[in-house]
């Protein structure tokens, strides 16, 4: 765990221009602290005490204002920037070297059983507010634009905008929007 922790303290100071020393992220960052909590409660989830796991994980959200449902599944190398509102739900998977921005959602639509929350890939950055909802792919080195609403499957090196998101670049290159009307 001390292991895992540091590579997000590492990951942190290399992403986020406010973060001082690695002790200022260790005691303040609420991302370090959601991820302490969210690996012992991962550890009771997966051990098959459930209501343990959900009180811990609460705790947690209350003292953060970040939830993550101790059935998410999350890597290595993890930035939850501002942390406030960011929700992440039971069958979700996060890959390793993720930046996710405060007000992100990352869950279900409601109508799927079984996985039903995004698996989203390496090397991704999630804007703030974005929603990621449903059982749904985010491929790796992508970005996914604030305030997004993403329902669909995104390839990787895609950058996402919109509500519903739409791809406007794919591995570095711009997408053009062609227009077209119809002319009576």
């Amino acid at each position: 765990m001390l292991k895992k922790i540091n590579k997000d303290i590492e990951y942190i100071m290399e992403n986020d221009p406010a973060a001082r020393s690695k002790i200022e992220v260790f005691l303040l960052y609420p991302s370090i602290h959601a991820r302490i909590v969210h690996f012992i409660t991962h550890f009771l989830y997966n051990h098959k005490f459930f209501f343990c796991a959900r009180l811990l994980s609460q705790l947690s959200r209350f003292m953060t204002g970040i939830e993550i449902h101790p059935g998410a599944t999350l890597g290595d190398s993890i930035l939850i920037d501002h942390g406030m509102g960011v929700v992440i739900g039971e069958t979700a998977e996060v890959g390793n070297r993720v930046t996710i921005y405060h007000g992100t959602t990352l869950g279900g639509t409601g109508k799927d059983v079984g996985k039903r929350h995004p698996t989203v890939g390496d090397n991704v950055v999630i804007g703030a507010g974005a929603k990621v909802l449903g059982p749904i792919t985010i491929g790796s080195n992508s970005k996914i634009g604030a305030n997004s609403v993403v329902l669909k499957n995104i390839p990787e090196g895609a950058t996402v905008v919109g509500v519903a998101a739409n791809i406007v670049r794919l591995k570095g290159i711009k997408i053009e929007e062609t227009h077209t009307k119809e002319i009576n």
